[in-house]
């Protein structure tokens, strides 16, 4: 069973939503395309891929680039996929991951 992390990798203060991701659990990227500043890769929407780690909360860099506090902080994660689900055409090894750090707005739970 996947355990909520109790510690951030990098603590900060800031007013903060929950914490929904254990490490461990089975997440999928959303697959949508707003308009602005994104820091999700495009190429990563709508793939599912694992926890990694919790990296801690920080505000959100969408929100900053429109010039607004970002706040509350979101939990970042770094989120690790298998890069042949991510690359159909891939011919390395089977077990090779990409890590991605994503904030958990971007994340939703993947029902097993």
């Amino acid at each position: 069973m996947p355990q909520v992390a109790a510690r951030p990798q990098y603590p900060t203060d800031h007013p903060s939503v929950p914490v929904r991701f254990a490490v461990g659990e089975r997440v999928r990227v959303r697959k949508t395309y707003p308009l602005g500043h994104i820091r999700t890769p495009y190429y990563i929407r709508g793939h599912s891929g694992v926890i990694e780690r919790y990296c801690g909360n920080f505000p959100v860099p969408e929100e900053l680039a429109q010039m607004r506090s970002g706040l509350p902080a979101q939990p970042l994660y770094r989120v690790r996929f298998l890069q042949r689900e991510v690359w159909p055409d891939y011919h390395g090894r089977a077990d090779d991951v990409i890590e991605v750090e994503i904030f958990q707005h971007w994340l939703e739970a993947v029902k097993t």
